[in-house]
């Protein structure tokens, strides 16, 4: 059993899977009020999914690339829940997620502002490079780099900023990861050995008060 968490981007999301079956998930659009909602909403999905907390033996949440509030949310919610019921909490990088199940070349792609993305590419699941934060037109040349024909995916919210480098690629813009595709990445990967940190491909941009 295994229950997934994200708060990285557009969404309060939470799923359960019971081995390859899905029990029950949900997610709630948001800019903000994450740190509200995602204490209920997987008190809801557990409920739905007919299972207590306590029958989970795994938790996976998101660790970013997102919004730096955002996925420190979910982190701390998970990680607080996995120490409670003693079970290892596994991170998931969001753009893993956002790719997960697309066949084919597909990249990920975030709108990190400023005329960046966070972006990460990959090809029937492999990926093709570590995800990276780039200025567009350095990843307008990544992605032409690294493309070498065939069915072609951008997804993401950054998606539509890189449309022009693959102009006959599927473009798919997503909220949030769906935390069904969060569950199965966690389900796969080996017990960690320490617990999940952000996945920060950037410092916070922050501007100092003036004096």
């Amino acid at each position: 059993m295994i229950l997934s968490i994200d708060t990285c981007l557009g969404a309060s999301s939470v799923a359960v899977l019971d081995g390859e079956r899905v029990l029950a998930a949900r997610s709630e659009p948001m800019t903000r009020g994450h740190q509200e909602r995602i204490g209920p909403i997987a008190r809801e999905t557990v409920a739905e999914a007919g299972v207590a907390f306590e029958d989970v033996k795994r938790i996976g949440v998101t660790v970013g690339p997102g919004s730096f509030t955002g996925l420190r949310v979910g982190l701390a919610f998970a990680k607080g829940l996995a120490t409670a019921l003693s079970i290892p909490c596994v991170g998931v990088n969001t753009l893993e997620s956002l790719a997960f199940g697309t066949q084919g070349f597909v990249a990920a792609v975030l709108d990190a502002r400023m005329e960046q993305v966070y972006i990460q590419v990959f090809s029937d699941g492999v990926s093709l490079m570590a995800p990276d934060a780039l200025g567009l037109g350095e990843a307008a040349a990544r992605l032409a780099e690294l493309y070498s024909g065939g069915p072609a995916t951008l997804v993401g919210s950054g998606a539509p900023l890189l449309a022009n480098v693959l102009p006959d690629a599927a473009v798919l813009t997503p909220v949030a990861p769906d935390p069904v595709a969060v569950a199965r990445l966690a389900d796969r990967k080996p017990v960690p050995t320490h617990s999940p940190r952000p996945l920060y491909l950037r410092a916070p941009y922050a501007t100092l008060p003036a004096a």
